[in-house]
């Protein structure tokens, strides 16, 4: 298990349509705004790197970055994942293409883990970040572990999420995105459960994300192992500053990046 020696803070940025969107569990979608005025804004206060997810694309079959991750590295010269209906070496090179440095990819990786390969041997397995969307079992018994869903966390796949990780990893898989359906968008806290199972199984970073509302949770979550941690809310909704996050990251004793802006 590898440890990268600081802490990456990344803003996720959900989008639908041309609108940045929050939910609570991926539901109630509610506009925010224009997407490239927050990564702009984040951009400005130091934030790591951002994470563009397409909400619908897996529902419509298709992918609605493009213009939106091409307007965004005009302004902003971080590191950019994008995600949502990617589905084949092509979509991923259109991503690539558009501004994106990584490409995260949920459904299609569970529809065709040959697809997980692929990506990795066209463009490198650091560009392949595999998004798992977890949800647990049964929430009432800590040990039944976690299912991993596609469609938002709509849909079942029957994976066992450690299982579907260590595979994803011995695929090509070069950058775990852990999601926590339970925890998503309610800013009740992580599933440092999850984090920690997860992070003790590979050797590959892993972004957690889902439920983060406060400094501790991110503490908390860079002690169990993530190499990332994705914020949506917590942003979104002024109840974390980028500055003063990593300098409470600092006082508990955790490396961060500095902020150059």
């Amino acid at each position: 298990m590898s440890r990268p020696g600081k802490i990456r803070l990344v803003a996720r940025l959900d989008v639908k349509d041309e609108n940045l969107v929050k939910g609570i569990q991926y539901e109630g979608l509610r506009k925010l705004g224009d997407p490239h005025d927050f990564a702009v804004r984040y951009y400005k206060q130091g934030i790591d790197e951002l994470l563009y997810l397409d909400t619908v694309a897996s529902l419509y079959e298709r992918n609605n970055l493009g213009e939106i991750l091409r307007h965004a590295t005009q302004d902003v010269f971080i590191p950019i994942t994008a995600g949502g209906g990617l589905r084949s070496v092509e979509d991923v090179g259109a991503v690539l293409k558009a501004g994106a440095d990584k490409a995260a990819i949920n459904t299609a990786a569970l529809r065709c883990p040959q697809l997980i390969t692929e990506v990795a041997r066209a463009f490198g397995s650091q560009c392949m970040v595999l998004s798992v969307q977890a949800k647990r079992r049964d929430p009432s018994n800590p040990d039944a572990g976690w299912e991993a869903y596609y469609d938002n966390g709509r849909e079942h796949s029957g994976m066992d999420v450690l299982e579907w990780v260590r595979r994803g990893v011995e695929l090509g898989a070069g950058e775990i995105l852990l999601s926590s359906v339970d925890c998503e968008g309610v800013q009740k806290g992580m599933d440092q459960s999850l984090i920690a199972a997860v992070s003790a199984l590979v050797d590959v970073p892993v972004i957690a994300a889902g439920g983060a509302c406060c400094g501790q949770d991110v503490i908390q979550a860079a002690q169990n192992g993530a190499s990332a941690v994705a914020l949506g809310s917590a942003f979104h909704y002024n109840k974390l500053q980028v500055p003063e996050l990593k300098q409470q990251l600092e006082q508990a004793g955790i490396e961060v990046r500095k902020c150059q802006q």
